[in-house]
């Protein structure tokens, strides 16, 4: 491998890794508030590509339109199924809200199966993404600039907002000891429903970026995908909103490089991430910007 083609890759890997941070920041969010390993997230990605190729395509929106009103209809959905699924279970043992959220994901997934049929679709993004640019002797398409730029600023404006805001910082403290937050009046699910407005809002860009990318939806591309998100998640540090962004790039680092540097086994590149996430495991089960107090987790 050359060294331009290895440049390329890198920002292939930086592109599909971006990805994968902005699903995983919804798990370690909604973690870190509710102890939940909140399964159904991974579909709203899902949902956010077939609601934008939806208005493309059925209501001849701009994409713009598209994406703007796919993504409020994903933070809607957010905030529908903590409502309805997952608030009335707030003091029940945490095996029912995650039965429950395993519930949820299949019925997002058979439903939009009814709804599209399990046939794969074409999205068809404005050709603008897909442009392709010469930088330097490295040939890029447009989106894999485009998304880890658009993951930085989300990013950026999160942490401002965690950091600098009373809502932002009553977020944290719910990471830390939910009970004291409501003894100090803060209204908890209020801080819960934001949490779940915030994640549904970046799986959803998430999964308009995927369909970009790789311009083939079904009801199903949420499984795999979100499994990494997740893996992603833990491999930072579930809990930590800076290693759910670093174990992103790691994984999607991991799996493009697999490929690039043994393309005889690239049907095999999704073990290659997860053997990776493994053997980090091993040595650091908490992930790599985990906090040793297991009960707690930090943003």
């Amino acid at each position: 491998m050359d060294f331009l083609t290895f440049i390329q890759q890198c920002i292939n890997g930086l592109s599909l890794g971006s990805m994968y941070a902005l699903i995983a920041i919804g798990y370690t969010m909604v973690y870190g508030c509710l102890r939940l390993i909140n399964f159904a997230h991974a579909d709203i990605m899902m949902v956010g590509a077939f609601l934008t190729f939806f208005a493309l395509n059925n209501c001849t929106l701009p994409f713009y339109a598209s994406v703007i009103l796919s993504v409020l209809l994903c933070a809607a959905l957010g905030v529908l199924i903590d409502k309805v699924a997952y608030t009335p279970l707030r003091d029940a043992p945490r095996i029912s809200m995650l039965i429950t959220a395993i519930g949820v994901s299949f019925f997002l997934e058979n439903l939009f199966n009814v709804l599209f049929g399990s046939t794969p679709r074409f999205f068809n993004a404005p050709d603008f993404f897909t442009q392709t640019l010469n930088v330097l002797g490295v040939n890029l398409t447009l989106i894999t600039l485009i998304i880890p730029l658009v993951t930085l600023i989300l990013l950026v404006l999160l942490l401002r907002f965690l950091h600098r805001t009373k809502q932002g910082m009553a977020i944290r403290a719910s990471a830390f000891d939910i009970g004291a937050i409501r003894l100090m009046g803060i209204n908890v699910n209020h801080i819960i429903t934001l949490v779940f407005i915030i994640g549904s809002i970046l799986a959803g860009i998430g999964g308009i970026f995927y369909a970009i990318s790789y311009p083939t939806i079904e009801p199903l591309m949420g499984v795999l995908i979100g499994l990494k998100a997740f893996a992603a998640a833990v491999l930072g540090g579930i809990g930590s909103v800076g290693g759910a962004v670093l174990g992103g790039f790691i994984l999607g680092f991991t799996e493009v490089m697999a490929i690039a540097f043994f393309p005889d086994l690239g049907g095999y590149k999704d073990a290659f991430a997860f053997l990776f996430l493994i053997g980090v495991l091993l040595f650091r089960p908490i992930g790599i910007m985990g906090d040793w107090r297991l009960e707690r987790s930090r943003f």
